[in-house]
């Protein structure tokens, strides 16, 4: 730890500016691990079936239940939004859709770039830092005393080659985590396109049935009103 400690000391404020933005990275990176590969995880093939399932029996409300029990999901979020429009025309179904994946895949998304903007930002504090250190070089050159321009040139080419290692040092654990992240960032985006473009289809072809039939009705069935009692048809 105390050689961690000597090492950013001998850095200068530049070494300890991409200290900084490497902890900061680090939490975001922590964040989004936990929620891409933890919060977010969800079999979407068994979920999906399943809601399809129930939506084919004409079971809607337990499959508004299902997604409402896994609200955290963002596919179970796109899921309940295209649901409670089930009952409407196909072009309110299609906007649902839209409106499921405008409001998902941005938590999906959220905050990644950071990452590899953090990474490059390191990249280029430690080439501040290595012209910083050429300048004191230079400077102890030029006006030191002969006595003193040989630690003052040491010291100076020390600052370069420390910063730019340390800023090497932040940059590429972070690019490495960054091309993790959004490869499976994109494999969520992906699944939760596929499903809910399934799901309305599903949804339309149900519609699109009753217009072929003849009725009326925009909704399924289970929107449908109930029959008359018995004592109407007594009466």
């Amino acid at each position: 730890m105390m050689q961690l400690i000597k090492f950013v000391n001998d850095s200068g404020v530049v070494g300890w500016v991409i200290i900084a933005v490497g902890l900061g990275s680090l939490a975001l990176m922590i964040e989004r691990f936990y929620s891409l590969y933890f919060k977010y995880a969800l079999n979407s093939n068994q979920f999906a079936t399943k809601v399809q399932s129930l939506v084919s029996q004409n079971k809607y409300e337990e499959a508004l239940v299902l997604c409402h029990d896994l609200k955290e999901k963002p596919l179970a979020q796109a899921y309940k939004t295209i649901l409670e429009k089930s009952d409407q025309s196909e072009d309110s179904i299609f906007q649902a859709q839209d409106i499921a994946l405008s409001e998902t895949i941005p938590l999906v998304t959220k905050g990644l770039h950071h990452l590899s903007m953090a990474a490059n930002v390191a990249t280029l504090l430690g080439l501040l830092g290595t012209i910083h250190g050429l300048i004191l070089s230079f400077a102890a050159v030029a006006q030191a005393d002969p006595a003193q321009k040989q630690t003052l040139l040491a010291n100076g080419v020390s600052v370069s080659m420390y910063t730019t290692a340390l800023g090497l040092v932040v940059a590429i654990p972070l690019m490495i985590a960054y091309s993790f992240l959004v490869s499976k960032q994109n494999e969520i985006i992906e699944k939760i396109q596929e499903k809910t473009g399934k799901l309305t289809e599903q949804l339309t072809s149900f519609e699109n049935a009753f217009h072929n039939s003849g009725t009326t009705s925009k909704s399924p069935s289970h929107k449908a009103p109930p029959p008359p009692s018995a004592d109407k048809k007594a009466s």
